[in-house]
């Protein structure tokens, strides 16, 4: 079923104000641009970006740009290392800070994101997701977004859904506005940045295996 637009401000006004918060938005942290750039360079390596392919609107695939966060390190049989001993120190700073999401202005502007919606996460989460799940990608994937700004990665996979569809079902001017402070109070506040267990996330497709979910396109 197509989605239709909850309201005027998701069908008229979202996309042009999105696109002219990210402009204004690029222009003002331009000098942070250059400055993180070179710092991730020196202490990181190059690419300074980190870019992957995401599933946007629709579940169409785009190239998603972040400051890298995590070292090139590999084991003796040349495999990398697990991602809790790639993430540094500077690259904690820069998660827990956000500044690693500056470049995904850029795809904001793109039109590949929003300001704010469901948060794009890895194509190959794509066939274990229920019907109701994949209602995430009826709109544009955002920059922050309601589970972002209420937990982030300590929320479970359940409750990071429910609350992105409930989005997806009800966007307006004033849940965008408070879901942006939030977000902005969760960073200064460097909450929800990691897991109980983890320097990241918990695998969607290994929560779904302990579930006993069966990815779709292999029922």
């Amino acid at each position: 079923m197509q989605h239709k637009p909850y309201g005027p401000y998701e069908r008229f006004i979202k996309r042009p104000l999105d696109c002219f918060l990210a402009v204004c938005a690029c222009m003002i942290f331009l000098p942070v641009f250059g400055i993180l750039a070179v710092l991730v360079r020196i202490k990181l390596g190059s690419p300074v970006l980190f870019k992957q392919n995401r599933p946007g609107k629709d579940e169409k695939i785009f190239r998603l740009y972040k400051f890298r966060t995590m070292t090139d390190k590999r084991d003796r049989k040349g495999n990398l290392l697990p991602d809790e001993m790639r993430l540094t120190k500077f690259g904690r700073i820069l998660r827990s800070t956000s500044l690693d999401e500056l470049p995904e202005l850029i795809n904001i502007i793109r039109g590949d994101m929003a300001v704010v919606g469901p948060r794009p996460l890895l194509v190959k989460y794509l066939p274990y997701y229920t019907e109701e799940q994949r209602h995430r990608h009826d709109v544009r994937p955002g920059l922050t977004g309601y589970a972002q700004a209420h937990g982030r990665n300590t929320i479970s996979w359940d409750d990071r859904f429910v609350m992105d569809v409930e989005y997806v079902s009800h966007i307006t001017f004033l849940t965008d506005l408070k879901i942006i402070l939030d977000t902005a109070k969760a960073v200064f506040r460097r909450e929800g940045i990691s897991s109980s267990d983890s320097s990241t996330m918990e695998s969607f497709i290994d929560y779904c295996e302990s579930i006993g979910r069966i990815p779709k396109r292999a029922e």
